[in-house]
């Protein structure tokens, strides 16, 4: 099952969020190099304290934390607008409520499929998460930053992508931005590619719906 964390509890769920940034820094600092600032063995970037909402997959049997992900409205601070304008064509910025943001999606590097040629549980289900988490909140369509090994995933996860801007290499990757539709269609599709029966949020899981 998926965990929500808003805002407003994070103080209830720091050692659940210790153990993602620590996930984070495995994932974005030794496995993939990026250039992140991790301290402490955790990384936590400006992101963080703009008030995400965080989804995080857990193990169900020994409660180790195995993926997550942040979402954040277009409205504000967010990594497309204030780091990687680039994508867009000059003057261009993605901005509405019912648009957010979905940065740092990661999976346990413990967990790591042979070269992505299958998808991995934790994958559609925060893939599923996601899209749940927009209906519930009811905006439109979620952005996101993404290389070509997660463009991979989305394809395989039938996570269809409508890409925005022109494709960009940013150090040694190609790098694109794409809308993401928040849909039941949307969520059928992934559930199917991940034999997915039912809602992976926890059956108490509330989302402030935003205004229009």
């Amino acid at each position: 099952m998926i965990e929500v964390i808003q805002s407003y509890e994070r103080h209830l769920h720091t050692e659940t969020l210790d153990a993602l940034y620590e996930m984070r820094a495995r994932v974005f600092k030794d496995r993939l190099d990026w250039d992140v600032n991790v301290s402490n063995g955790r990384e936590i970037d400006y992101f963080d304290d703009c008030d995400p909402v965080y989804l995080i997959s857990r193990n169900q049997y020994t409660g180790r934390v195995e993926g997550g992900l942040r979402l954040l409205p277009t409205t504000g601070p967010n990594m497309l607008r204030d780091v990687f304008s680039v994508l867009l064509p000059d003057g261009e910025i993605v901005e509405s409520p019912l648009i957010w943001e979905s940065s740092r999606f990661a999976i346990d590097p413990d967990l790591a499929n042979d070269g992505n040629r299958r998808l991995h549980s934790v994958t559609t289900e925060l893939l599923c998460g996601i899209v749940e988490v927009g209906m519930l909140a009811g905006i439109d369509f979620v952005v996101s930053v993404y290389d070509a090994r997660m463009a991979r995933i989305f394809k395989l996860a039938n996570c269809p992508a409508d890409v925005i801007g022109v494709p960009t290499r940013i150090g040694r990757v190609m790098t694109y931005a794409g809308l993401f539709e928040i849909s039941e269609e949307m969520r059928a599709g992934i559930a199917a590619a991940g034999q997915i029966t039912g809602s992976v949020l926890r059956s108490e899981t509330q989302v402030h719906a935003v205004a229009a």
